[in-house]
């Protein structure tokens, strides 16, 4: 299992985890006790509940690179280009834009 801390600015919001059934992201507790947070995407509201889907949730695969970026970052890190999780982890840490993605050790699961 392959999971990624996703920022809000400087604020850890979630966790995104891809395992054997497809992709979860879920709020940190601390996160949404706090007045101040906001959602990471419209698509994601402020909830405890977990979101699910079998495929990568088109917001993450929004912040990957496209084009002569995208062809670097495979060439560089040897990485597919339909590895959409590998390449939101390498690419997306200094993403534009208030969201960024850290990775976490690997798990096996």
């Amino acid at each position: 299992m392959r999971q990624a801390e996703i920022y809000y600015g400087d604020s850890l919001a979630g966790i995104l985890a891809e395992g054997d059934s497809g992709y979860t992201f879920v709020y940190h507790v601390d996160y949404l006790n706090n007045s101040q947070a906001k959602p990471v995407s419209l698509t994601f509201p402020l909830q405890p509940e977990a979101f699910h889907r079998p495929q990568l949730f088109p917001f993450f695969v929004g912040l990957i690179p496209e084009g002569w970026l995208l062809s670097v970052t495979e060439k560089n890190w040897k990485i597919n280009n339909r590895d959409r999780m590998g390449l939101l982890m390498v690419c997306c840490k200094d993403c534009i834009g208030a969201v960024t993605v850290h990775p976490l050790l690997e798990i096996d699961s």
